[in-house]
């Protein structure tokens, strides 16, 4: 799609979850912040997500609350209304996202294109991306920058951490330390590995490497009943700072990991901010639509063999989106390989 307006001078994104989907617009808004400096850019965005994104300067964040009450809902819609934008990019197909975009005031709204626009998408919409098959999260958001006529990409994150957060993480993983954080949940419990084996590579991390180990994760109920599994079956010494830390926090130590071990979640994609290898465990979910944007080498792909085995098919031949998440399919992923993996990562470091 050739660019709609030369020279925009106000653009709204709208994304609002989860943390991995948000992590993947920062690279689309840094690209477009080059190609467009004296441009204002808004984003309409979770406000579990706001919390990190919300570290970066020189954007306007309105923040949703999908908990929030009438009064709350009304008040957001006073806000949106109050602005008037050149361009929405409405990077976001969940119906709630676009009863938002209904109410905010742009003359072009880009959308997915018409095979990606599920839930409707495409009524509340008035251009859109051009169509692509098969590609990465990340790419997919890449095509809202292209339909605005800019084709570059800067593939750049760097959200200014909170000197807080900065030391806080250098007193648990100082300097010079190799260090092992596995951040174990998903919000999606079917993509979970089992305690038994998070403990099993943590004890060859220790004893192998001799890397310095973590748990790390949110608040929860499952996270914190994990964390405590692990730290029981483990033979090794492992700090469980599972609930301890914010997202700011948690994006400094995994800035100071050497690698993170996790399933399909959102450190995955914080780890990539800030350049930290992952080891990334996927069965449920296919790695090359989600997976580490620069560390899917490092992944142990099982999503395959989940296919053959729960739908009957290969890969190549289900739905790109096609989620297998079904009790079971996370035992396709061995100790072995996630050990192996490790090792050779471990191997590469300089």
């Amino acid at each position: 799609m050739p660019s709609p307006i030369s020279t925009p001078q106000n653009i709204c994104l709208l994304r609002l979850s989860a943390i991995g989907d948000t992590c993947h617009v920062v690279p689309v808004l840094r690209t477009l912040q080059q190609a467009w400096p004296a441009a204002r850019f808004t984003w309409v965005i979770g406000s579990l997500e706001s919390r990190l994104m919300g570290l970066l300067p020189e954007v306007e964040f309105i923040t949703v609350d999908k908990r929030a009450g009438r009064d709350a809902r009304r008040a957001l819609s006073r806000q949106l209304q109050a602005h008037e934008y050149d361009v929405l990019l409405h990077m976001q197909v969940a119906l709630r996202a676009s009863l938002i975009a209904r109410r905010i005031r742009a003359r072009i709204k880009v959308g997915f294109d018409r095979p990606r626009a599920r839930e409707l998408q495409w009524l509340f919409t008035n251009r859109r991306i051009a169509a692509h098959g098969r590609e990465h999260v990340l790419d997919s958001f890449f095509g809202f920058a292209a339909a605005l006529g800019v084709h570059g990409r800067v593939l750049r994150w760097d959200l200014p951490l909170p000197a807080a957060a900065s030391a806080a993480a250098a007193a648990v993983i100082p300097a010079g330390t190799r260090s092992l954080i596995i951040s174990p949940c998903s919000s999606h419990v079917l993509r979970n590995w089992s305690a038994a084996r998070y403990a099993a590579v943590a004890e060859h991390a220790v004893r192998v490497h001799r890397l310095q180990v973590l748990l790390c994760g949110g608040p929860s109920a499952v996270e914190r009943e994990m964390g405590a599994a692990i730290m029981r079956l483990a033979r090794a010494p492992i700090s469980n700072r599972v609930g301890v830390d914010d997202l700011p926090q948690l994006l400094a130590l995994l800035g100071r990991a050497s690698v993170l071990l996790s399933p399909d979640s959102g450190p995955v994609h914080m780890a990539t901010m800030v350049g930290t290898p992952v080891i990334g465990l996927y069965a449920a979910t296919n790695p090359a639509r989600s997976g580490p944007y620069l560390s899917r080498a490092w992944c142990v792909d099982a999503y395959d063999q989940a296919a053959e085995r729960f739908r009957g098919r290969p890969a190549n031949e289900l739905p790109w989106s096609t989620k297998i998440e079904v009790p079971g399919v996370m035992d396709l992923v061995e100790v072995a390989q996630v050990t192996a993996k490790l090792d050779a990562l471990i191997g590469s470091l300089p």
